[in-house]
């Protein structure tokens, strides 16, 4: 089938949609990129519109240009959004001009087979105990992909500026990952970004319920055996939770709103 509008989604585990579950599709998640072309699709009913989202989990900056631009750029995309580089950013080293100079070829890339190119800033994690380190290297790389933007003619979803993701209410059980309602927020984040009028109602968030101290530190001796010791293994061991993944939705097709 031919589209005329045709939106390819790239990335990792943000993109691919992690913490926002859903059993009847593949990689049993659904996510704020799904989520976005659905209401493009329905947007635009009279245009042929076609999606495909080749993120993966646990990729890399250097997995992502070499496994998916280049598949990204033969379909011929007319909108491309791409999230890279914070897998790299948790690694005890990175070269982070090194890896911002490929990911501007990379960016290159989609922008020269005509699409739209929609990046995005890595997220302040000031308020995480655990993430909060990471805050100096994360602003580095914002401020080079700014310019990197500039240069390449993409444009810049402002992730690090989107303060209502201090509420972690926003965040899946893993705390690493946007919930269900922070995937809906982010769709709506695209859409106005793109300029689109329609927005997803958010749901009702739960109360925050009040812990004890002692609740807290079992909450978090819980969290940290359930999803950092895995986490830290996997590292160790130098695999992915992606490794034996693929993609989402490999192939163009037209978005539908799961029954």
């Amino acid at each position: 089938m031919e589209f005329t509008e045709r939106y390819v989604a790239l990335g990792d585990s943000f993109t691919e949609g992690l913490g926002d579950t859903d059993p009847q599709l593949p990689n049993q998640v659904r996510g704020w990129a799904d989520r976005t072309a659905e209401q493009l699709a329905a947007a635009h009913p009279g245009e042929s519109f076609g999606y495909a989202n080749l993120a993966i989990r646990g990729k890399k900056m250097k997995q992502i240009l070499t496994e998916q631009v280049d598949t990204a750029a033969a379909m011929k995309p007319t909108l491309v959004t791409i999230y890279a580089g914070i897998n790299d950013i948790l690694r005890p080293k990175v070269d982070i001009d090194a890896m911002l100079a490929g990911y501007s070829a990379g960016i290159a890339k989609l922008t020269a087979a005509g699409a739209r190119v929609l990046v995005f800033t890595g997220f302040d994690a000031s308020t995480s105990k655990v993430f909060a380190g990471i805050r100096g290297r994360t602003a580095v790389y914002n401020e080079l992909l700014r310019e990197v933007a500039e240069v390449r003619g993409a444009e810049i979803v402002d992730y690090w500026r989107f303060r209502e993701y201090n509420d972690w209410r926003l965040w899946g059980v893993d705390r690493m990952h946007m919930s269900t309602p922070g995937h809906i927020n982010m769709a709506n984040r695209v859409l106005e970004k793109l300029g689109e009028t329609a927005r997803i109602p958010l749901p009702e968030l739960p109360a925050i319920p009040v812990r004890t101290t002692a609740e807290t530190l079992k909450d978090n001796a819980a969290w940290t055996r359930e999803y950092v010791g895995p986490w830290i293994g996997r590292r160790l061991r130098g695999v992915s939770s992606g490794d034996n993944l693929a993609a989402r939705w490999p192939e163009l097709h037209t978005p539908v709103v799961p029954g």
